[in-house]
């Protein structure tokens, strides 16, 4: 579902018929694990791909590869291949753009620890 509302905020973007803001910045992060990943990068800096999925430790290797290629191609996160002990490992990273996100994500974490203790949720964040 939200790789549909991804492909369609990218397609209304490219049109330049986009007229909600707010549809298209969800839909950039919105996704299994999107949210995760970007906060991650961004306290824990660069990381392989292995280090990242034990993170999520219910992520399938598939589905997190699908989300990082995802936040590959909107420009959220960079990827990096290089040698290391003479074989290929990729490094991922935040880029710019998926910095610039993480006053927005912040926010929702704090709205999150506001609204369940209104709603009296005993919740250990596992971030």
């Amino acid at each position: 579902m939200t790789d549909i509302v991804r492909k369609y905020a990218i397609e209304k973007v490219q049109k330049k018929d986009f007229s909600c803001a707010k549809e298209y910045t969800l839909s950039m992060f919105s996704g299994k694990y999107k949210i995760v990943i970007i906060y991650h990068l961004s306290h824990d800096g660069t990381m392989r791909f292995g280090e990242i999925q034990k993170l999520l430790d219910h992520a399938t290797h598939k589905v997190l590869s699908q989300q990082l290629n995802e936040l590959v191609e909107d420009g959220l996160v960079s990827r990096q291949e290089d040698l290391v002990n003479n074989r290929k490992a990729v490094f991922y990273s935040l880029t710019s753009t998926g910095q610039s996100l993480m006053p927005i994500i912040e926010m929702m974490f704090s709205w999150e620890k506001e609204r369940l203790a209104t709603l009296d949720v005993d919740y250990t964040p596992k971030i």
